[in-house]
């Protein structure tokens, strides 16, 4: 019987490193180069990876990670580019967004605005939510018709509606107006006359709202001062600076959620959220 020539041979293998994460701001030394610093960054080329370090008189230097190319703390040691943990992503509303959802079959109840505009705003940035939520907004084309859309509607407990209104501010006519609606309807909304101006001036590029003069129409008024030449163009401007909720108004945002919680939990009080 012949025995394998390699028999009793110990074939080399690499010799294993401890393997460092390599954080900014840790202290490492270059083996074989005597450069000592802490690392500030990485770099990828077409010849591999590179950390670059920088001493404690601010001088900086690339090295490539090699194997066991490195000493920490006394030990010798591969560096690894840290993998960075990916933040759970974000809805526009800035709630955490659930991936791979199809929307809900469509509530009972229901959000009610006044205008397609505040739709179209409550929409952009709420919309993820409602449709995981399965709730549908409608818009009244007016609080006018709230008090009729409410007597068709028929709200009771799990048919809840949940209103949001413009220039809600003590001793307006749309707050006299919302006195008396019942207790399986809750009506919210923003001090301002339009939804427009519930959008931050900064968002929309301009250092404020301009004033307009009471009885004329104040779209127009407003694209007149700012140069705008007309509604559908401010409207354009307005609907296009709005990317999350960090675009509006406070009050805007506390109503809106508000609506949101009442219309989805019946656990939740409508006087707790007035």
């Amino acid at each position: 019987m012949y025995e394998d020539i390699f028999s009793g041979h110990r074939r080399n293998r690499p010799r294993e490193y401890p393997i460092v994460d390599a954080t900014p701001g840790i202290v490492v030394e270059v083996h074989g180069d005597e450069f000592v610093g802490a690392i500030v960054g990485w770099e990828k080329t077409y010849d591999g990876e590179f950390v670059r370090l920088e001493d404690r008189r601010g001088r900086q230097r690339l090295f490539q990670t090699l194997r066991g190319g490195f000493l920490h703390e006394g030990e010798r040691v591969s560096l690894r580019r840290p993998v960075k943990k990916q933040e759970p992503r974000k809805s526009n509303s800035g709630s955490r967004r659930v991936e791979g959802v199809q929307a809900k079959v469509a509530a009972p109840s229901r959000i009610w605005v006044e205008g397609i505009h505040d739709a179209a705003i409550v929409e952009q940035v709420w919309g993820h939510d409602l449709r995981v939520e399965g709730v549908v907004v409608e818009y009244l084309e007016g609080l006018d018709n709230l008090e009729q859309r409410l007597r068709e509607f028929q709200p009771e407990p799990g048919r809840r509606v949940g209103v949001l209104a413009d220039h809600l501010v003590k001793g307006s006519k749309e707050t006299r107006m919302t006195q008396t609606v019942g207790e399986h309807v809750l009506v919210t909304g923003h001090p301002f006359i339009d939804i427009w101006a519930a959008v931050r001036p900064a968002s929309v590029g301009i250092t404020a709202w301009p004033e307009v003069p009471r009885g004329e129409d104040w779209k127009t008024g407003v694209c007149r001062r700012l140069g705008w030449s007309d509604p559908r163009e401010g409207w354009h401007r307005v609907s296009s600076s709005v990317k999350s909720f960090r675009d509006l108004d406070p009050t805007l945002i506390g109503a809106v959620e508000r609506l949101v919680d009442f219309v989805t939990d019946p656990e939740v009080n409508k006087r707790d959220l007035m």
